[in-house]
């Protein structure tokens, strides 16, 4: 339990679809988290049908869940806001600015904006065609927690006019993501939906891959993949996997490969919850290189890193059975060291806490301020 329950609310894109996106499993992660540690939590969720059609969680036990059909609508919870302790607007929110200006009047603890997609978002918003975030809401907020680490952090205080930067990055919950036996289906598998900018190295490292190794077994699982891929007849194509699913899925494979998003790589610091998840389970990962991975995992200790086809074949055709286990083993080993769920809430407690502190002290010095002023 943490010191002090917080009242929490929590506007994000969704929790109850994992359907396309990532938001679902980090937000139910976390929510679970900190859940567990005695916070009372209510998610808005904006009613949508792409999520409506694929909903694959309705009632969770760790905090309330709601739908809501447009911002007006949002009058419905405004005494839940008002009295919240921390407030977390996240990305990709619908009418994203209008929901943060709305809630804002109504916040009196800690108001906060959860960033999934820090570099993403950045982008747009240098183009002015970010339809959740401008530089006058991010200025709204007490605290910008991103996905996305490093350089990045420095760059939302000075460029953009945070308040105050910290990183949150995903995390996996060692419950769910533990390690089973189970029959090796696949040498090297990948877990993403189709990205044009990741399609290439997916050819790279897996498709190319498995055409130069026609005796190795492969698995691609994600949705939206075209019609025109080619895939190698030692491929297989799972096009969407349910959460409860991926702990299996890892377990099947003898290798997982982990490809991030063109921007990502540009920033660093920005690790997706596939290289968590995946190490969790005990299954080794093969990931492409970025700034910031070798702070999280150690290079041919607890993660393979791929520049080529060859440095993929080389480990999946070639490492011993031995070496592969301790890889695994060293990586699970640091994820349940400092990337669990847990760890992530008391990260969250701790970004309020600093919040709510600031808040005081600003407080306190206005009222001093006005004091003199009538003095004088």
């Amino acid at each position: 339990m943490s010191p002090r329950p917080l009242d929490i609310v929590v506007l994000g894109l969704s929790l109850s679809s994992s359907w396309g996106n990532g938001h679902a499993t980090t937000f139910r992660a976390l929510l679970k988290a900190l859940g567990a540690r005695g916070h009372r939590i209510l998610f808005l969720e904006r009613d949508q049908p792409w999520y409506a059609s694929h909903r694959d969680l309705t009632d969770p036990a760790y905090c309330e869940l709601a739908l809501y059909d447009s911002v007006a609508e949002l009058d419905r919870w405004r005494d839940r806001v008002a009295g919240a302790d921390a407030v977390v607007v996240g990305s990709y929110v619908p009418d994203g600015v209008e929901v943060a200006r709305r809630v804002r009047k109504l916040v009196s603890g800690a108001y906060l904006f959860y960033d999934i997609d820090t570099p993403v978002t950045l982008k747009a918003v240098d183009e002015a065609r970010c339809a959740y975030l401008t530089p006058e809401i991010i200025r709204l907020f007490d605290v910008y927690l991103s996905f996305t680490g490093g350089p990045t952090l420095r760059r939302l205080e000075r460029d953009y006019g945070a308040r105050a930067a910290r990183p949150l990055y995903c995390s996996v919950d060692p419950e769910a993501f533990a390690p089973r036996e189970t029959q090796k289906r696949w040498d090297l598998s990948y877990l993403g939906t189709y990205s044009p900018d990741r399609q290439p190295k997916l050819e790279t490292l897996l498709l190319e891959v498995a055409r130069r190794a026609p005796d190795l077994r492969f698995a691609v699982a994600g949705s939206s993949y075209p019609d025109d891929v080619d895939w190698p007849a030692n491929v297989e194509w799972i096009p969407h996997l349910a959460p409860p699913e991926l702990p299996g899925f890892y377990a099947a494979s003898r290798f997982t490969l982990n490809l991030t998003r063109a921007d990502m790589i540009a920033a660093g610091y920005s690790p997706s919850v596939r290289l968590f998840e995946a190490a969790a389970t005990g299954c080794p990962v093969v990931s492409d290189n970025w700034a910031g991975l070798d702070e999280l995992f150690r290079a041919d200790r607890e993660i393979v890193i791929a520049e080529n086809a060859d440095d993929v074949l080389r480990a999946v055709g070639e490492w011993p059975a031995e070496r592969v286990a301790e890889l695994a083993a060293a990586a699970r080993a640091r994820v349940l060291d400092g990337h669990t769920a847990d760890h992530r809430a008391r990260e969250f407690e701790a970004y309020v806490d600093e919040a709510l502190r600031a808040r005081s002290q600003a407080g306190a010095a206005e009222g001093a301020s006005r004091s003199l002023a009538m003095g004088a």
